[in-house]
């Protein structure tokens, strides 16, 4: 019997072992891959049926005469543009728009100025920096009906707290009427909602701010860089990346906001604070013209989309050059 060399026994175990092993490999492989798939299964199941299908429903309702009687009779007719014709041929429509910028131009520059303020004070070490932080969170933890309640009566020409303070002031005789008053009814309803989303934009900006190196501002201290030149040409471009989310989030959400408006002023007085969003809850839940209300929907998600879009194209050119 020939004898076999070490080098060929030594060969045959490896390839004996080998084969075995590559469909243990493949099967351990496919576990990982199924295990992986169940996990985003489920988000993506959501996202499909709580996200994907509304903004694919409104978009069609946009273009169909969807009343209270197709819930009846479940037709709706297809009717084309009609519905965008309709809304964006009435003064109000041209009223809202007005408004909706107004508002949302307002409110995020306030809300962006003062988070970014708070983000910077909190930035730095001090006692009960933590204890302060927390107590910044409480707009989003009190509900907004409650809160649209109390910004109610501390905006009464009569009874509110804000009237009183103003009025305690010596030579001061001004009891503003701020929810009745057409001229004023808007500017009360964007503190409102500045109050509501400051948390959120010194949230995001602090957490920006954590993240740059101390490092930098050593060296640039070494060069003179302190202060305001430090915020100029260490700060601001390092946050700029987050500076970008917070900005297109807060138009994204603020375009859209409705449960602040209703809840303060209920788009009046004489429609001075309706808004492109009030205006379709109002076609879509008052008057039940599901059609008009989801073509304003639409319009609304298209506003995004462009603003998204412009912004982060001029930003990513600024970084580029």
């Amino acid at each position: 019997m020939p004898e076999t060399s070490v080098s060929e026994r030594t060969v045959a175990r490896d390839g004996s072992n080998s084969e075995p092993s590559r469909p243990r490999r493949r099967g351990r492989n496919l576990r990982t891959r199924l295990v992986q798939i169940g996990f985003i299964l489920p988000a993506v199941i959501y996202m499909i049926l709580f996200f994907g299908y509304p903004v694919i429903k409104n978009f069609v309702m946009g273009f169909q005469e969807y009343t209270a009687t197709t819930f009846f009779t479940g037709e709706a007719p297809w009717i084309g543009w009609a519905n965008y014709q309709n809304v964006m041929s009435t003064e109000l429509f041209g009223r809202a728009a007005w408004n909706t910028l107004i508002f949302t131009v307002g409110s995020i520059a306030a809300q962006f100025a003062i988070g970014l303020a708070i983000a910077l004070f909190f930035n730095r070490k001090f006692v009960l920096s933590g204890f302060l932080r927390s107590l910044l969170l409480l707009p989003w933890l009190i509900p907004m009906v409650a809160g649209a309640a109390v910004w109610r009566w501390i905006l009464d020409a009569d009874n509110g707290v804000l009237n009183r303070l103003l009025s305690s002031i010596p030579g001061v005789e001004l009891s503003p009427e701020w929810l009745t008053d057409p001229t004023l009814a808007l500017i009360a309803v964007i503190g409102v909602n500045v109050w509501l989303g400051i948390p959120f934009n010194a949230t995001i900006l602090y957490g920006g701010l954590q993240e740059i190196p101390q490092e930098l501002y050593e060296a640039g201290a070494l060069d003179g860089a302190t202060g305001w030149r430090a915020f100029r040409h260490i700060t601001w471009p390092m946050l700029r990346p987050v500076v970008t989310v917070t900005l297109v989030l807060g138009v994204v959400y603020t375009v859209k906001v409705i449960d602040v408006i209703l809840g303060v002023t209920n788009g009046g007085p004489a429609n001075s604070t309706q808004t492109i969003a009030t205006l379709s809850y109002e076609m879509s839940f008052r008057q039940f013209d599901f059609g008009a209300g989801a073509a304003l929907g639409n319009i609304l998600i298209l506003i995004s989309l462009v603003f998204a879009v412009v912004y982060l194209r001029l930003n990513r050119r600024a970084i580029d050059d």
